[in-house]
């Protein structure tokens, strides 16, 4: 894996001071790894970590010991940012690689920029609200969502948890196989009958958008990966109840939303393994902000009910922006999950990775 770590360190030291997707790169600690990973598991796999603290993060430690090499720390936003959809690299802002006048998403920001680039196939992230999910729809990358409880989290409100975004579903199998223990991968039995909620009931979601996404689940029943059965999952607006657990300060009421909620995505998911649903409800934003526009409106439901989420690159809008399909999987079924995004990848066609940082949709 030697050649494969110059090559992402080359791929970094052009592209980087562009996109911006880096705080740090480590290229001599690196090296110093690269003969003793080489026999690992991993043999060596460049990977990259969210933030400056994300070396220090469970999930990081363990794809150490399984023989992966952290190239960099990658950005998330500055201090004191009121909205989470931007980063702040080494070089200046990161942007989005297909369109450098929109946001990449985020918080992990400059993850999904490395990997939509080609800088590393992998990179560590965390999922609060949205912030794995997210950048990889508007990277065109693929990015999980872990259960709540899967793994450690720093956080104390049980909102946010690891996650990975990958070149690939199939790539992030490397990521669960050596973060978790006792892992045995579930290749979905096809079709997999599947619910498809376009606004989870309340959501304002782009014309453009819905297009995309309705025409990713059109492809995937035709090509027999996935069964829509009769039902629908209509959610009230999970915002209060998000932003009262993030505070620590739950109301009545809003525990009250939280569980109505709750009851709605279990009755699902206690006949129908599958849950699809666009991503973010608006094409990546310009870097001025999102207005009044939460592009958390989506994802942040499944953060509160602790269910893995996924998002998978569904094709791109008319202005060259990629939008995401969400996949959203029974508590626990983070295995079952990833299968099932392996299948739909393979039916809609994996993004062109690389590609992204010449700015230039298929």
């Amino acid at each position: 894996m030697t050649a494969a770590l110059e090559a992402s360190f080359a791929r970094i030291d052009r592209l980087d001071p562009e996109l911006c997707a880096f705080t740090e790169v480590w290229h001599e600690e690196a090296r110093a790894r690269a003969e003793a990973a080489s026999r690992l598991p991993l043999a060596g796999l460049p990977f990259a970590v969210k933030g400056r603290s994300g070396i220090r993060s469970y999930a990081a430690r363990r794809l150490i010991a399984a023989g992966g090499i952290p190239v960099g720390a990658t950005s998330v936003p500055g201090a004191g940012t009121p909205w989470q959809t931007w980063g702040q690299g080494a070089h200046g802002r990161t942007v989005n690689p297909w369109r450098h006048d929109r946001t990449p998403g985020g918080s992990s920001a400059g993850s999904a920029v490395a990997v939509a680039a080609g800088m590393v196939e992998l990179a560590t992230g965390s999922d609060g609200a949205g912030s794995v999910r997210i950048p990889a729809a508007w990277c065109g990358v693929f990015g999980l969502r872990t259960s709540a409880g899967l793994l450690p989290s720093p956080d104390r409100t049980g909102l946010a948890t690891a996650g990975v975004l990958a070149s690939s579903a199939e790539r992030a199998d490397a990521y669960l196989r050596h973060v978790t223990d006792a892992y045995v991968p579930r290749p979905a039995r096809l079709p997999v009958p599947a619910v498809y909620s376009p606004d989870l009931g309340f959501a304002a979601v782009a014309p453009e958008v819905a297009d995309v996404t309705r025409q990713a689940v059109g492809r995937l029943v035709a090509a027999g990966t996935v069964r829509l059965v009769p039902g629908s999952c209509e959610l009230l607006d999970p915002a209060r109840a998000w932003f009262a657990a993030r505070a620590g300060r739950p109301t009545p009421s809003t525990e009250r939303l939280r569980t109505a909620n709750d009851r709605v995505i279990d009755a699902l998911f206690a006949g129908t393994p599958l849950l699809l649903t666009p991503v973010a409800p608006t094409p990546p934003h310009g870097h001025e902000g999102p207005g009044d526009l939460y592009s958390t409106a989506l994802t942040w439901a499944f953060n509160l009910s602790g269910h893995p989420a996924a998002s998978v690159p569904a094709g791109f809008t008319a202005d060259g922006c990629p939008a995401g399909l969400q996949l959203v999987t029974g508590r626990g079924t983070d295995a079952e999950l990833l299968g099932m995004a392996c299948a739909v990848e393979e039916a809609l066609g994996r993004s062109p990775i690389g590609r992204a940082a010449c700015g230039s949709p298929p």
